[in-house]
Formats: structure tokens, C-alpha cells, sequence
């Protein structure tokens, strides 16, 4: 069902695309639903930045559902300032996030706990970027089954070069174009593959755990 691919470019496509949602993050948290497995998490959207700053597994699901083609922009950054949540770890992200068990129903239907296999039953495409503790970097095709996460061998980096760098903002761009979904990473493509039976709606979220990160500058572009 799975094949990976070599980089097809979209950016002029992006370009020329129509915005059809975004976040300036200077309004709170209205466009967003957060399921998170800490009390204690924090999260804030103020001055043009979303800050998460979690203990425990964390997921903040954009409301509006998504239908391809569509790429999601943002720009995001691991921080590392001192706090107790500064690690490094890991910048990760679900898109057209899909319940099988819900047929015709959004994703966001049943609420989840935030904990990381709480999130196995949908149908996602998922991307983790990863830095210290976390020493890998990720692209997965969720199918929907428990403790069922199919990876790729090129969807496997251990590379510096696809790691988390702290304090240091860059632009992450999600892509699900027909049968062709990708991640970007500053313009680079990080991951491709040529899905036979796509996911052609549902839902965007950011996902963390045991955390700090920012995001910025959040749109979704129609190709």
C-alpha cells in the first residue's frame, strides 16, 4: 500500500494556492481542541506564537477538517531555556486524522487522553522529528488498528541533519496531494511517498509529549 518516492516539488503550487485557514495565535485558543494526559500542561497562543510547554503526552487538534489537496505551513521550534519540560525531544504532528470506528464522523468526535497509543485506532498520517532522548525521526501511515504503525525503512532517519536543533525556528511543511504526501522541511523534502489509497480528509494536530515547543505563522494552503 506504501511506496516511498522521490520528491515531487508543490512549492510553486503553494505559491499560487488559495489560504483557506490560518492562526495568528494573537486570539487564544478558540480554533483548537486540546487533549492532553498532564493537568499540568500549558498551553497559550499570545503575540504570534503557540507555546506548549507539557510534562505528559500532548495532542492540539485544529477544529476545521481538511480536505486534499492541501499542504499545512507552519513554522515550530524546540526550546531550551532552563525548564523543566526543555527537552528536546521530539516535534511531531497527525494530518487528515481520520476515526475508522466513527464512519462519517470527524475525527475530534470521541475526545483522547493524550497518551501516545490512545491515538493508534485512527487513520493519520504522523511525522516525529526527534532530538535526544527521542533518536529518530519518523514518517508513518496510521491504519487504524491498535499497536499497528507501519514505517518504511526510508521513513527511518537517525541522520543529524533530520534532527531537532534547540532554540532554532524552522518551517514545517505537511503535504497531502492526491496520493502523493510528504513532509518538508525548510523547502527540503523529508520524507515522500506514494500512498495507492490515500487519506483525503480529516483533521490536522500538533502532537508532543514531555515537551517545550513553539509554532508560528500557521496556515493551510488549497494546491
Amino acid at each position: 500500500m506504501l511506496a516511498a518516492l522521490a520528491a515531487t516539488p508543490v512549492a510553486a503550487r503553494a505559491a499560487a494556492g488559495k489560504r483557506l485557514f490560518g492562526d495568528d495565535f494573537r486570539h487564544g485558543l478558540g480554533l483548537w481542541r486540546l487533549e492532553a494526559a498532564s493537568p499540568r500542561a500549558q498551553v497559550t497562543a499570545r503575540d504570534g506564537v503557540l507555546d506548549i510547554d507539557t510534562p505528559a503526552g500532548l495532542t492540539l487538534w485544529f477544529r476545521q477538517p481538511l480536505t486534499s489537496p492541501v499542504a499545512i505551513d507552519y513554522d515550530v521550534r524546540a526550546v531550551q531555556a532552563g525548564g523543566p519540560q526543555d527537552a528536546v525531544s521530539d516535534v511531531n504532528a497527525f494530518w487528515m486524522a481520520q476515526d475508522p470506528a466513527m464512519p462519517g464522523e470527524s475525527a475530534l468526535a470521541a475526545k483522547r487522553s493524550g497518551v501516545f497509543e490512545d491515538y493508534d485506532s485512527l487513520r493519520t498520517y504522523y511525522v516525529g522529528i526527534g532530538g535526544n532522548r527521542n533518536s529518530t525521526t519518523r514518517m508513518r501511515r496510521y491504519v487504524g488498528r491498535a499497536g499497528d504503525r507501519p514505517l518504511l525503512p526510508d521513513h527511518d532517519r537517525l541522520d543529524p541533519a533530520a534532527m531537532l536543533t534547540p532554540n532554532r525556528w524552522f518551517h514545517l511543511r505537511l503535504i497531502a496531494d492526491g496520493d502523493y504526501i510528504a513532509v518538508e522541511r525548510d523547502g527540503e523534502t523529508l520524507f515522500a511517498m506514494k500512498d495507492r489509497h490515500p487519506y483525503r480528509h480529516g483533521h490536522f494536530g500538533v502532537r508532543t509529549t514531555q515537551s517545550h515547543i513553539q509554532l508560528r505563522n500557521f496556515s493551510i494552503i488549497r494546491l
